[in-house]
């Protein structure tokens, strides 16, 4: 692995945790961090009240590089990997959820975006 590779892998894991934080902060509860399924990947899943959050962290440059990382094929990964996680927790299915990005960029404080897209109920 390159030295760049295990930076970003570092970069990742950090900004992962810096969101996880920031959602704690919040009143969240994490329910599951880096959530691999074969149909795709969730970075934090969460949980306040009744509102299930599946949530996308993107770390970039700048806020606009991070939004702009989220793409519609991506959003789509990710709707189908909640869609799997709530067959595999069905006592969760019932509540209210959404989908959220936290957006971190150097030396700024993460930006969370509530309700970031709209997808199809799982």
């Amino acid at each position: 692995m390159t030295a760049r590779r295990q930076w970003a892998q570092r970069w990742g894991r950090y900004a992962e945790s810096l969101g996880a934080c920031l959602l704690q902060m919040k009143g969240y509860r994490i329910l599951a961090r880096g959530y691999r399924v074969p149909v795709g990947e969730i970075d934090l899943i969460a949980r306040r009240g009744g509102m299930l959050v599946f949530v996308e962290i993107k770390a970039r440059a700048d806020y606009a590089d991070a939004a702009a990382a989220i793409g519609l094929r991506q959003r789509a990964r990710i709707e189908r990997a909640a869609s799997l996680f709530l067959a595999q927790n069905p006592r969760l299915a019932g509540l209210a959820m959404r989908y959220d990005a936290i957006l971190i960029a150097p030396w700024r404080l993460p930006r969370h975006l509530r309700d970031a897209w709209r997808g199809t109920r799982p």
